[in-house]
């Protein structure tokens, strides 16, 4: 089984603890949560989209028509990525209508993922693309925001992304795992939610959390036995 499909299983919160093993604390991207909670989690490698702020002879709607433009860079997606969009938390300018979504959708990219907010709310959620952002808003990007480019390091809710990092998000948000430490978090990831699993059915029939929680000797040797039948 490839990291990707473990990291299914994984939670985002699994995931920050221990990333924040590995000294890694920046993961979680502030303001992203979904749009629709309740829906399955989302794993893929990132392709990033950079926003900066508007620049009045550039930002307008002519530049939607322009090489470097939100329409060109989808069309540079890659079947299988999460798109993750560094709109700076900006609260009043919506990146992405119905029509985007859906040429996403028609590409097959898993999801997306931003800090900023999103427009034409029923539109969007009528193509059925997963998507993390920090709320709506009526106006089009280039009321506040200059696009400038993709698959360069972004910064996403305050973490920094580079594309291919990996990207899972759920119901608790959207984290970023570096590309080099993938595999490692998600073997890590796996054990830890089974460990997890083991607590909730100790505590269930009433065994204290101290030593449990994290596991003193007699605990871990403890799981390590229900392994062996489980």
């Amino acid at each position: 089984m490839s990291a990707l499909d473990i990291l299914q299983n994984v939670t985002t919160g699994t995931i920050t603890t221990m990333l924040l093993k590995k000294g890694i604390r920046r993961t979680w991207m502030q303001g992203a949560m979904p749009l629709v909670p309740g829906g399955r989690r989302v794993v893929g490698p990132a392709f990033t989209l950079r926003f900066v702020p508007v620049r009045e002879d550039l930002a307008t709607p002519e530049s939607w028509s322009k090489p470097i433009s939100t329409r060109s860079a989808i069309e540079a997606m890659p079947e299988g990525c999460i798109a993750v969009a560094d709109a700076m938390g900006v609260p009043n300018a919506g990146i992405f209508g119905d029509i985007l979504c859906m040429r996403m959708v028609r590409r097959g990219v898993k999801a997306l993922i931003t800090d900023g907010v999103m427009r034409d709310k029923a539109g969007v959620m009528a193509t059925g693309l997963p998507l993390w952002c920090s709320g709506i808003a009526a106006p089009a990007s280039v009321n506040g925001l200059t696009f400038v480019g993709w698959q360069e390091p972004i910064g996403c809710g305050g973490c920094a992304i580079f594309p291919d990092d990996v990207i899972v998000a759920d119901d608790d948000g959207a984290v970023v795992i570096p590309k080099d430490l993938v595999e490692q978090v998600a073997q890590e990831g796996a054990e830890h939610e089974r460990y997890e699993s083991w607590v909730v059915k100790e505590v269930e029939r009433g065994v204290p959390l101290p030593g449990l929680y994290p596991p003193n000797e007699d605990a871990k040797k403890r799981y390590e036995d229900w392994k062996k039948n489980n």
